[in-house]
């Protein structure tokens, strides 16, 4: 979806995040198809099943979309300051004027969460209703310029609509899951109490908790990859509009490393919030190079490594000679 703002659009994210988005509507027909073929096998129980999924699945997504920032804000224990309230709301304010300016775009609400975890996001089902967040620990760690590459990155992801096309992007996972619970507690709460008029329960409910099972495994995995495409789109478009990849290059090397010496309390307490953050709330020190590689792959963001590489990419384009000199 292109911004209507001064955010550089990347014509090659945007290729790849569309044939992602074009297999998540193959599978989506192909789970369809599955569907109407289980209903003419076996009656019209497997409709009204399919029926209340979806009917469910889309009240989640519709709630999720319009209550995102609300949600996400409650969850993070943020709350929304003014450039009155204090010396952090202060800076945060004029972060966040500045990046607004430059990019022609509405000002979201701006909001800090009380913690230490160094970290930030953005979320709203558009510009009129968005709101950015930083939390006290990325403030007391970054300089300005790091903070603005970071505030520039979130931003990016209000501009492009991202919450948006990641809700599209989810619902068939959304109904998936739900088809597979169903059938589960059905089999698990009918199976015993089944009579000659209903033999046909099993095989409906066990084909559709395959099939199901099946479309949201593929599903999560083409999502998971299509969040790792926005999160590099939001790296581009946010140190192009600022002009300092370098920065945002730091911001990262500090935050990540940072987050790493969070408790593992602290990081399972901030999972929920990761497809929203700028940096997962999650540590892979001990892990092998095979875990790690897993890791990656589930991952909602890309690694350090590969965001370090094309922030250094993006510097040489802007003229930089020695790049950011943070690969790793």
């Amino acid at each position: 979806m292109a911004a209507r703002t001064r955010y550089a659009p990347d014509r090659g994210l945007t290729v790849r995040m569309t044939a992602t988005m074009f297999l998540l509507g193959l599978v989506f027909v192909g789970f369809i198809a599955a569907i109407i073929g289980i209903g003419t096998a076996y009656g019209a129980s497997s409709s009204a099943i399919v029926f209340f999924a979806v009917i469910l699945g889309g009240g989640f997504a519709i709630g999720s979309l319009f209550y995102s920032d609300k949600i996400a804000l409650a969850t993070a224990g943020a709350h929304e300051v003014k450039p009155t309230d204090s010396p952090e709301a202060a800076r945060l304010h004029g972060i966040v004027d500045r990046l607004c300016a430059l990019a022609d775009m509405p000002k979201p609400r701006v909001a800090i969460a009380d913690t230490d975890m160094p970290n930030a996001f953005a979320t709203g089902r558009n510009a009129d209703h968005a709101v950015v967040c930083a939390t006290r620990g990325i403030m007391r760690r970054l300089e300005n310029d790091e903070l603005e590459g970071v505030l520039a990155h979130e931003m990016s992801h209000v501009a492009h609509k991202d919450v948006q096309v990641m809700t599209i992007a989810s619902f068939l996972a959304i109904i998936a899951a739900l088809l597979v619970r169903i059938a589960f507690y059905g089999e698990l709460f009918g199976g015993g109490r089944r009579d000659n008029s209903n033999q046909n329960a099993l095989p409906i409910l066990l084909i559709l908790m395959v099939v199901s099972a099946v479309v949201y495994a593929i599903s999560f995995v083409l999502i998971r990859l299509l969040s790792r495409y926005r999160e590099l789109s939001a790296d581009r478009s946010g140190a192009l509009l600022t002009g300092q990849p370098s920065k945002l290059a730091s911001a990262l090397v500090k935050v990540t490393g940072d987050i790493g010496r969070i408790p593992t309390r602290d990081l399972r307490t901030a999972q929920p919030l990761n497809a929203f953050f700028f940096a997962p709330a999650m540590s892979l020190h001990g892990a092998g190079a095979g875990q790690s590689k897993l890791a990656n792959a589930f991952s909602t963001h890309p690694s350090l490594e590969r965001r370090l590489a094309e922030l250094d990419k993006i510097q040489q384009q802007l003229g930089g000679i020695s790049g950011t000199g943070l690969e790793k």
